[in-house]
């Protein structure tokens, strides 16, 4: 009975333990979805210029743009998905 009693407590840990990771790793995908549209958001903000919205200086943007090679390259992906953003953000959170 106590050996019995024993892997059901030991099957419980398991099971915990990858849940745990589960949702971690979750956690970790929206994270990296949100610093994604954070970095794309702010080189909209820095770069709107290109078209036609608002931004602070042009001289100012072009100091920056040797250091945003990565988030340009985010920017010109997500002009991809402009069709679609919502199935974007719903396909990350898994709604049907």
């Amino acid at each position: 009975m106590k050996s019995l009693l024993g892997r059901f407590v030991r099957l419980l840990r398991q099971i915990w333990r990858v849940a745990s990771q589960v949702q971690r790793d979750k956690a970790t995908g929206m994270l990296e979805f949100e610093l994604k549209e954070l970095e794309n958001i702010f080189v909209m903000l820095l770069f709107g210029s290109f078209v036609g919205l608002p931004t602070p200086p042009t001289a100012m943007a072009f100091e920056l743009m040797p250091y945003m090679e990565e988030e340009i390259k985010l920017m010109i992906s997500r002009a991809d998905l402009a069709q679609d953003p919502l199935g974007n953000l719903l396909g990350m959170l898994e709604i049907d």
